[in-house]
C-alpha cells in the first residue's frame, strides 16, 4: 500500500518565510529534532525562548520524512543549546546528520523574535550538496511540525508547545470542556485491544511521569536551599576561628571541608539540572503529544465507522459509500501500521532515556557522597592523629 511505504528522510527544502519573518524559502531545513527517549519506572530539554510569544521549544525523538513516507531516527541527547541529530535508514548507517544551534535574537520597530542556525551534513547522493546551513524561527519549526502532523496523523512526532504567560480565560476552558465531553461522545465503539493497550499505557505513563516530574522539581529546589546555606557556614566559621585563638585550625580546617562538600553539592545540583530533570519535563511533554496522536488515530476510525453505519442503514447513497469505504479503510490501516511502527520506536527509545538518566543520577549521587565522605573522614584522620601526638607528649 502506497502510504505503508518506508522512504529516506526528508529532502532538504526550505521551510516557508512564514509570518513576519520576511524569510525566503530554499536551503536544506530540517525539522529540529532530538533524542529518542525512555523505560517508564513500572516509567535535554531545549528550552528556547522566543520574546514575542513567551515560547519554549521542547525538541526531542524527531522523526523526519518526506510527506510520502514513515522513517524512523536514531537517538541523541541534548542537554546544551545543541541538539545533534542521527538518521540511519539501517542500523550500521548513519549519513544524515542535523544541528541546531547558536540562538540569536532580532529586533525590529514591529516585533523582537529569535532564530536558531541549523547545519545538515550528509553523504546521500539525493541532495545538491554535501552540507547545508540556514537559519529559522520557532514558527517556521511549528509549521513544518503541523505539515508532518497533517500528512502522517499517527506518527510519533516531538513535542513543540507554546506556553503563554496567563492561562485560557473562562470561556475559552469551557470551550475546552465541552469539545473535551463531545469528543467523549463519539468516540470509535471497536478500538482494537492492542491501541486499547496503548492508550491504558499513555494514561499511566503521563500520571507516573507527571508525578516524577514535580518530585524531580521539589528535590532540585531543596538542593537549592542547602546549598545556599551551605554556602553560608564557611565564611562563619573564618570568622569565628579569629576570637577563638585556641581552636584557630580546627575551624579553619571545618570552613575547608564545608567549602568542598559546598564545591561537590553545586556539581551534583548541575548533573541534576542538566541531566534528569530536563528527560523527565520532557516526557511530560510527549505524554500530552501522545494522547493528541491516539485521538486523530480515533478520529480516522471514527469516520470510517460512521460511512459503514450509513450504508448499514442505507442512509446515504449506497453507490458511493463502498468507494469511501475502501479508501477510509486503507487510511485506517496505513495510519494503524504507522502508528504501531513509531510506538514501538519510541517505547523502545523511552526506556533507553530514562533509564540512562537515572543510571546516571545515581552514580552522580554515589560520587558526591563519597566525596563528602572522603572529606570529614580525612579531617577526622587529621584531628585523631593530632590529639594522639599532643598526648604522646604530654607523657612523662
Amino acid at each position: 500500500m502506497e502510504g505503508e511505504r518506508r522512504a529516506s528522510q526528508a529532502r532538504s527544502s526550505g521551510l516557508p518565510a512564514g509570518g513576519a519573518d520576511g524569510e525566503s524559502p530554499g536551503g536544506g531545513t530540517p525539522f529540529p529534532g532530538s533524542s529518542g527517549s525512555s523505560a517508564l519506572l513500572q516509567a535535554e530539554v531545549l528550552d528556547l525562548d522566543e520574546d514575542e510569544d513567551d515560547l519554549e521549544v521542547f525538541s526531542k525523538d524527531a522523526s523526519l520524512m518526506d510527506m510520502n513516507s514513515f522513517s524512523p531516527m536514531m537517538p541523541t541527547s541534548p542537554l546544551s543549546m545543541i541538539n545533534q541529530i542521527k538518521f540511519e535508514d539501517e542500523p550500521d548507517l548513519k549519513d544524515l546528520f542535523i544541528t541546531v544551534d547558536e540562538p540569536e535574537s532580532h529586533v525590529t520597530t514591529i516585533e523582537t523574535f529569535v532564530t536558531y542556525r541549523i547545519i545538515t551534513k550528509t553523504s546521500r547522493g539525493e541532495f545538491d550538496s554535501s552540507e547545508f546551513e540556514v537559519r529559522r524561527r520557532y514558527q517556521d519549526f511549528l509549521w513544518l511540525k503541523g505539515k508532518l502532523e497533517e500528512a502522517h496523523p499517527t506518527l510519533i512526532i516531538p513535542e513543540l508547545s507554546s506556553h503563554k504567560k496567563q492561562g485560557p480565560g473562562l470561556l475559552s476552558r469551557m470551550g475546552q470542556t465541552v469539545r473535551a465531553v463531545a469528543s467523549s461522545m463519539r468516540g470509535v465503539k471497536n478500538r482494537p485491544e492492542e491501541f486499547m493497550q496503548m492508550n491504558n499505557f499513555i494514561e499511566l505513563f503521563s500520571q507516573k511521569i507527571n508525578l516524577i516530574d514535580k518530585i524531580s522539581q521539589r528535590i532540585y529546589k531543596e538542593e537549592r536551599e542547602y546549598f545556599d546555606e551551605m554556602k553560608e557556614y564557611g565564611p562563619v566559621h573564618i570568622l569565628w576561628s579569629a576570637s577563638e585563638e585556641d581552636l584557630v585550625d580546627i575551624l579553619k580546617d571545618v570552613a575547608s571541608c564545608i567549602d568542598r562538600c559546598c564545591k561537590a553539592t553545586e556539581k551534583r545540583m548541575s548533573g541534576l539540572a542538566e541531566a534528569l530533570l530536563p528527560v523527565v519535563h520532557e516526557y511530560v511533554l510527549y505524554s500530552e503529544m501522545l494522547m493528541g496522536v491516539m485521538k486523530r488515530r480515533d478520529q480516522i476510525q471514527a469516520e470510517l465507522d460512521s460511512k459503514v453505519e450509513a450504508l448499514t442503514y442505507k442512509k446515504a447513497d449506497a453507490d458511493l459509500l463502498p468507494e469511501e469505504i475502501g479508501k477510509l479503510e486503507d487510511k485506517v490501516e496505513c495510519a494503524n501500521n504507522a502508528l504501531k511502527a513509531d510506538w514501538e520506536r519510541w517505547k523502545q527509545n523511552m526506556q533507553n532515556d530514562i533509564k540512562l538518566a537515572f543510571t546516571d543520577m545515581a552514580e552522580e549521587n554515589i560520587h558526591y557522597y563519597e566525596q563528602c565522605l572522603a572529606t570529614w573522614e580525612s579531617f577526622l584522620t587529621s584531628q585523631t592523629n593530632l590529639h594522639l601526638e599532643e598526648a604522646s607528649e604530654d607523657k612523662p
